[in-house]
């Protein structure tokens, strides 16, 4: 039973190892984001990471991740714990990640989205589309013809009737 828990945490950190430094980030803000929410009690840990997709252009970098996480033995509110258990039959929920990062010495995040839930749940036609298109977005912040709005840049007015 040890071995297979030993196998899989093994591979986890090949894993990390072979990932960019934006990719590890995004991982721990995908992390970060899951247990922000307050659905959940336990505390989870990333179990791998798939379809990586990491493209610069002159606007910066974009990543795009699968985070398959794991729920472990540990709860969300105790200090955060490197040796809480896997459980077995725990929850294994996915995550979306699409962060795009400026160019900068230390990349500011752009732009992002994340979207959480059952691996086929994330498979579904509908939410793969939304997903899609969402990701899209995030990877064009940032560019030349995106000009940055901001509130009371433009002021529209109707007169009243009279």
């Amino acid at each position: 039973m040890r071995l297979p828990l030993a196998l899989c945490l093994g591979l986890v950190a090949l894993a990390a190892a072979s990932q960019s430094p934006l990719q590890r980030r995004v991982v721990k803000e995908v992390l970060d984001y899951f247990h922000r929410r307050n659905s959940m009690h336990s505390l989870f840990k990333e179990q791998a990471v798939e379809g990586a997709v990491e493209r610069e252009d002159s606007s910066g970098t974009f990543v795009q991740l699968r985070v398959g996480l794991v729920q472990t033995a540990c709860k969300k509110q105790a200090p955060r714990q490197q040796n809480c258990r896997v459980l077995e039959n725990g929850r294994k929920p996915t995550c979306l990640a699409c962060y795009k990062f400026d160019s900068g010495d230390v990349p500011k995040v752009l732009d992002k989205y994340h979207n959480c839930g059952r691996s086929n749940y994330l498979a579904a036609k509908e939410i793969k589309h939304r997903d899609e298109a969402e990701c899209r977005a995030v990877e064009e912040a940032g560019r030349g013809g995106d000009a940055l709005y901001l509130p009371g840049m433009y002021a529209f007015s109707k007169g009243l009737p009279t």
